[in-house]
């Protein structure tokens, strides 16, 4: 079984010494966020090319690793119009260019909110980018991937599979991050979050993010590498295989020394749970 990283969890650095980089920690994908994690390389808007995307992923495919999902993570509901529309071009250049990366997906979390009484106002943002992106990547063949997060317009397993059903394009999926959708009732309710998110988002996950969540001393969530929180990972692992066999698992929330023991905690999990499908 087979587990990948967030790139820029192993630096800030060129794409070939981060790319080797990957490969010595036996990582066999990343989720790549260009200007988070390749060094000395000019990312805004109207930088990339078809030569660039190339020159990157050929720095990881000579490694023998492959891009899963490029991230690009920006506000897709921002008010500012200059600031908006900045980030929708930017999304939708990096959906022109992901099968240069070897990227079949391109990934987000929506945004926060600025309250509530702004809601009506986000929710119109959001309908017109991913109505803009929801065309650019039908155009393209690639798969945009969307993200629920806690402080997020779309933070639930319900939210984030309302969006989806809005947009039925073959070209919409999900990022399944189980973490992510968890508030304290949530969690302390998880095997039925966690069956929740799966009925409703089952068939349009392209990608999970593996992390854990703990108790602190005052009761609230937080985010450790994975293995080392209460996640009901065998839960997860065995809804994952059945839904989405050998599917992409990349590791957040993991620091270097921790990785080595997180990965085989992934991909033990993810052997285990084949065997019980």
């Amino acid at each position: 079984m087979s587990a990948g990283i967030l790139a820029h969890l192993l630096g800030h650095l060129p794409q070939k010494e981060l790319a080797a980089k990957v490969a010595a920690n036996g990582f066999d994908y990343v989720q790549l966020a260009l200007s988070k994690a390749i060094s000395g390389i000019d990312f805004s808007l109207g930088k990339l090319s078809p030569g660039l995307a190339q020159e990157i992923g050929g720095a990881f495919a000579d490694q023998g690793v492959r891009i899963a999902v490029l991230g690009c993570y920006a506000s897709l509901i921002d008010l500012d119009d200059e600031v908006y529309r900045y980030n929708v071009e930017r999304f939708k250049e990096h959906i022109r260019h992901a099968r240069h990366f070897g990227a079949p997906t391109v990934a987000t979390e929506v945004g926060g909110m600025l309250g509530a009484e702004y809601r009506g106002r986000h929710e119109e943002r959001l309908k017109r980018a991913l109505e803009e992106l929801v065309e650019e990547a039908e155009r393209w063949g690639v798969t945009l991937g969307l993200e629920a997060a806690q402080g997020h317009m779309i933070d639930s397993a319900e939210s984030l599979a309302e969006t989806v059903e809005r947009f039925p394009s073959s070209c919409t999926g999900v990022v399944m991050d189980p973490c992510n959708m968890m508030n304290g009732l949530r969690f302390e309710n998880q095997e039925h979050s966690i069956r929740e998110a799966f009925r409703l988002l089952g068939p349009r996950i392209v990608s999970a993010h593996a992390k854990d969540l703990r108790r602190g001393p005052d009761g609230r969530l937080l985010e450790t590498a994975a293995g080392l929180g209460e996640l009901n990972y065998p839960l997860f692992f065995e809804l994952l295989e059945q839904h989405k066999p050998y599917g992409f698992v990349t590791l957040e929330a993991v620091t270097e020394p921790q990785m080595a023991e997180a990965a085989r905690f992934i991909r033990a999990g993810r052997i285990a749970a084949r065997s019980r499908v």
